[in-house]
């Protein structure tokens, strides 16, 4: 099991409601999980947990059998570099590192993922980029945001892809776009992250795509106390 949530409670303050009251979530390799809810139903709240990025008041986030919570954070950093690639709502490149570089980017904060890319880990990122199919003239480009939205997705996709790691999180990704554009890039994300033997846990508003992945929970009926939290 890749994801297993336990018991998990977490507030922003002791003075404060809870914003996630979660009994139990689990996640396999290969699984596609959709996650939908409301602005303020502790999505983003439950991706930063998830991600190590926040620690719970109580119960245990188990990534890859080990407990984030009960790790120190330096730890905890090292182990969401090593095993989580991420997707952005609005990609987070790099505007001042070239195509590559971009996609290389997870490989300047985990050995683990620098080791699995190999003697020549630019080729590796070639061959990624190729797949997804950006050309020559997308990967010369001068500079990163000269590259088209759905360019630009492709490279955030192949960031969170290089080296296989065994968790994907994509956070609202397909917000911005038409829905020829998303539906291209669903297909894209899916096919990628079952080629690499990923889980893909993927957040979204938007109901209507939820026929489009193995499993669907809707938060709000997770979260016993849904509470405002973003």
């Amino acid at each position: 099991m890749v994801v297993q949530l336990h018991a998990l409670r977490f507030r922003w303050r002791p003075d404060l409601p809870l914003v996630i009251d979660l009994p139990e979530l689990h996640l396999a390799r290969r699984e596609s999980l959709f996650l939908r809810g409301p602005s303020g139903s502790g999505k983003s709240t439950l991706l930063a947990l998830i991600g190590g990025v926040l620690t719970p008041e109580s119960g245990r986030i188990e990534l890859l059998g080990e407990d984030l919570a009960a790790m120190g954070g330096a730890r905890r950093d090292h182990w969401r570099a090593d095993h989580v690639g991420f997707v952005f709502q609005q990609f987070n490149l790099v505007p001042y590192l070239d195509v590559v570089e971009n996609v290389l980017l997870p490989c300047r904060f985990s050995a683990r993922r620098r080791t699995a890319a190999g003697a020549d880990p630019r080729a590796e990122a070639l061959r990624l980029l190729a797949h997804l199919q950006l050309g020559e003239d997308a990967i010369g480009a001068r500079d990163v945001t000269e590259l088209s939205v759905g360019q630009q997705q492709r490279v955030a996709v192949a960031r969170a892809l290089i080296d296989r790691p065994a968790l994907v999180i994509a956070d609202e990704p397909t917000s911005a776009l038409d829905t020829d554009a998303r539906d291209a890039f669903l297909d894209l994300l899916e096919t990628e992250c079952r080629a690499a033997d990923a889980a893909l846990l993927f957040v979204s508003h938007d109901r209507s795509l939820a026929r489009r992945f193995s499993r669907q929970l809707d938060l709000p009926s997770l979260n016993r106390r849904s509470q405002p939290g973003g």
